[in-house]
This record gives structure tokens, sequence and C-alpha cells, in this order.
């Protein structure tokens, strides 16, 4: 018979050992949960577990080091993640107490075929709890009875732990221990603490590091905020509005399957980050105009500027991916918007494709591909896909596209460039370049908005830069746009 709350804890351990395997760590863990029937709450704590130890896996490895006779990247890989699901229970998640993790994780192991190893995970968890004791860090609950997990285990509520690196030898070098502390790769770690004085770089550590928010966006077409809030509330549902935006809200509650919700199938409302919503307002797109998405899907910020345009217009989602494209009209459907049109297309060739769309537009939204270092928060996995080597060719990927989708700009009209990341190179320097290549542009502002964290400790929404640029005189096209308008079409397009 399973002890109780391990159905939870093993579909974390399997999102981990899939990610592991080069699974991206949301699909991995949608998988997971469709193949299994959880609770509510069960379903909460296998998302927490498997997200959480994801992050802190820089971490988690440094304990197994510190206490195991293996080190963490020698250990069997099936051991090695069921001692992260293990380890972050213990320093991470106050609701849990110590004997269901130490209890649950032993129990994994021999009903996944770890038996013989399960001593050593009971004996490492275990050394880890007393040295967090010797350094008076304390546990999530007290003393550790031999007893299995209690069914009210994973719902215990406790104090807050200490610091989850009390206990660690971190050294003296500040960049080393700041990398360490906060589970952070090397390279950004060093990046970090160049770019932000120090109580900064903590500060978007921490919020990296927590829960991201549940934020919504009201479909101004069918719905307003306040009849929406009054939906949720008369199910039971806490929401509270958000200042940086007026169409949106962030739900208090946990809900499960986000369809079932009030207004889901009325297409009411649309899952996105606040910080997300403050882009199409300084798109400012009127109804009538005609408006290009140019790397659209999977379509939150389009069907955006559709209802900020309240359905009326031309909008075009452009996208190199027919799969990601189809997401964008799936969206648009469920949320009744038919202004938009699609076309699967590279965004740097439009002006060859379609040169009648040369300076058509007066609206262009460039959400670039990125890093997508201002959603660590958000996707768990990604401090460890993405590597230094790859921010160059990103900036002179969004340089191209920038460069590119100019021409389609009309006289006076608008571009805005976003991306979700942090990087200097991504962000100010990309448009410092294209300002000093393209004199007829002018930048109207730039901000860069960093990830931050709430009082209860959850992330206060993504990292984001955007800059609002307008044309003000005629093109001087350069030569690789006279190649790109030159070369012939392909055939059969249109």
């Amino acid at each position: 018979m399973r002890s109780n709350g391990l159905p939870a804890r093993e579909v974390a351990w399997k999102v981990l050992l899939a990610v592991a395997a080069g699974a991206y760590a949301d699909a991995a863990l949608e998988r997971e949960l469709n193949r299994t029937s959880l609770s509510g709450a069960d379903r909460a704590l296998a998302t927490e577990l498997a997200y959480g130890a994801i992050r802190q896996r820089r971490l988690l490895d440094a304990w197994v080091d510190a206490h195991g006779r293996v080190r963490a990247e020698q250990q069997p890989p099936k051991l090695r993640w069921l001692l992260h699901v293990g380890l972050y229970q213990l320093l991470f998640t106050a609701r849990v107490p110590a004997s269901a993790a130490v209890s649950t994780t032993v129990d994994l192991a021999k009903q996944g075929g770890l038996g013989r190893l399960a001593p050593v995970a009971n004996g490492l968890l275990r050394s880890v709890l007393r040295r967090r004791e010797q350094v008076g860090a304390g546990t999530t609950a007290g003393p550790l009875p031999e007893a299995p997990a209690d069914a009210k285990a994973t719902a215990a509520a406790a104090e807050p732990a200490a610091e989850p690196w009390l206990g660690l030898t971190l050294g003296e070098d500040p960049l080393a221990s700041f990398g360490l502390r906060h589970s952070l790769p090397e390279w950004l770690a060093v990046d970090l603490l160049r770019w932000l004085s120090a109580d900064r770089a903590e500060a978007f550590a921490r919020a990296c590091n927590s829960s991201p928010p549940l934020d919504l966006r009201v479909n101004r077409c069918r719905c307003d905020r306040d009849s929406l809030a009054a939906a949720f509330s008369a199910a039971g549902i806490r929401t509270e509005p958000l200042a940086e935006s007026g169409d949106g809200l962030t739900l208090l509650d946990r809900c499960g399957d986000l369809r079932g919700l009030p207004g889901y199938g009325e297409g009411l409302w649309s899952v996105q980050d606040r910080s997300a919503q403050r882009i199409v307002p300084l798109l400012d797109p009127q109804p009538g105009q005609r408006v290009l998405d140019a790397c659209a899907a999977p379509g939150g910020k389009c069907t955006q500027i559709a209802e900020w345009m309240a359905d009326q217009g031309e909008i075009w989602a452009v996208d190199r991916s027919e799969a990601r494209l189809r997401r964008v009209a799936i969206n648009a459907e469920r949320l009744g918007l038919t202004s938009i049109q699609r076309f699967c297309a590279d965004a740097a060739d439009l002006a060859s494709l379609r040169p009648h769309w040369i300076g058509w537009f007066d609206r262009i939204l460039l959400d670039a591909p990125c890093s997508g270092l201002g959603t660590l928060s958000r996707h768990a996995d990604a401090r460890w896909r993405m590597q230094n080597e790859a921010i160059e060719p990103l900036a002179a990927l969004q340089q191209n596209l920038l460069e590119r989708l100019l021409p389609l700009l009309a006289p006076a009209g608008r571009l805005v460039y976003a991306t979700c990341t942090v990087h200097p190179r991504e962000t100010s320097e990309c448009i410092a370049w294209l300002l000093a290549h393209h004199p007829e542009v002018r930048l109207v502002q730039e901000q860069q908005w960093w990830p931050a964290q709430e009082a209860d400790g959850s992330c206060a929404g993504d990292g984001f830069f955007v800059a609002v640029l307008e044309r003000q005189k005629p093109l001087v096209p350069t030569t690789a746009f006279r190649e790109q308008v030159a070369a012939p079409s392909p055939e059969g397009e249109d």
C-alpha cells in the first residue's frame, strides 16, 4: 500500500528524470499529470516539487556533494533526482514535515527500482537534517520520528525554514557564494553582479526562485474586470486587480485545471503575465489600423492587440511554425476574435515574400526570440538550458529582425520591440545599434522591468524590456534590405 502523498512526489520525480533527459519542464509536467489522477492539492504539490527542485538543481547538488559518498553528478541518475525531490522538501517546503520528506523518498526508492539504494537516500537526508540542526537552521517539522508520513502531512502548517544554504560551506568568494546560494549558473551570476548592485542582484535571484503569479487578462470585447472578478468570487475564488493593467486580475488561490474556471469556455479571459500585459498598451493599436505581430505564436499579445482594437482592423500574425500559429487561431476562436489573419513565414523575409507590405503597417510588434532570462521563475529549466555563448547569436538575430521589419512600417508608424530578458546585448544595446544605423527611427521610450518579489514571497511578474520606436523620415535602405527585396518570391506564395 502506498504511503499518503506518494503519487504527487512520484510525478515530480518522473518530471525531473524527463527534464534531465532533455524534455521541457512544462511539457513533462503536463504529460505526467495527465497520466495520473491527483487531487487539486496533490497536483499543486507535484508542481511545486518538480519546478522547485529543477530551479534549485545547483544548490541541491551541493548538499548531495557535502553529505554523500559519491558526488551528485556521479550518482545513478534515478537516485540523484529522487534525492533532489526529498531535499527540496526538507529545505524549502514549510508545509511538509521532515518525516514525510524522508519516508516518502525512501518509499519511492523501494517502489521505483532502487531498493538497494533506499538506505543511501535515508542516510543522506537524515545527515542533512542533523547538519541543519547543528547550525541552528532547524527543520520544517522539529524531531524526526520513524513513522510513515501522515495523511495530512502535505497540508501541515509550519514556520518557514531557515535559508536553504545554511549548513553548507560556501567559501569566501562572494561571486561563487551568490551563484550557489541562489542556484544560478556561474556565467549568469557573474553577469548579474556586473549589471546590478549586490542588493538588486539578490532581489533578482530571489524573484527567479519564487513561484510565479497566475495572472489573467480580461477580454475587453466580451467582459470587464469587475464583472469577471464577481464571477470568480461567486465561485469561491479570490482575485485582485492588477495595478499594472486595467484589464488584469491575479488569482490568489490555486485552482487546478484552469479550463474549469468561470468564463474560460465563454472566452472571457486569457492567462497572461502582468508584465506581458503592459506591452500592447505601449503599441497603442487603434481600431481600423493595420498591425503586424511579427513573432506571434502562441498568440497572447496578438489576441490582446485584437481586443485593444475592438476586433476592428487588419491584424497579421506571423510565425515560422505552422503548428504554433494554429495555437493563435485556437486562442482567437475561443476569445471570439475575427480580425487576426495568419501567415507562416520567417519575419525577416516578409519584405521579399510580400513586397506590397512595404510601408503598409501602422503598428508592428516584434516580441523577439530571446534568452528568456526575465522568465526564470516561470520556466524552471530555462537557467540550465541557456548558455552564455547563445547570447551573441540571439542579439544578431534580433538586430536582423529589427532592420528587416522597419521597411514594413508606414511613415509615422510605431514599432514596439519587446524581449522577456534582462541581458543588455538583447535589450538596450540592441536598440542603440539600431538607432546608430537608422537615423530615420526615433526612440520614444525604453524600459527595463526586472523580476521582483511580492510581500508573500511570490514573483511579482516577469522581467521584460520594451522599446517604443517611431519612423519619422523616409527609410534609408540598407544593402541587406535591397538584396532582400530583389530576391524572387518562392513559387506558390499566396
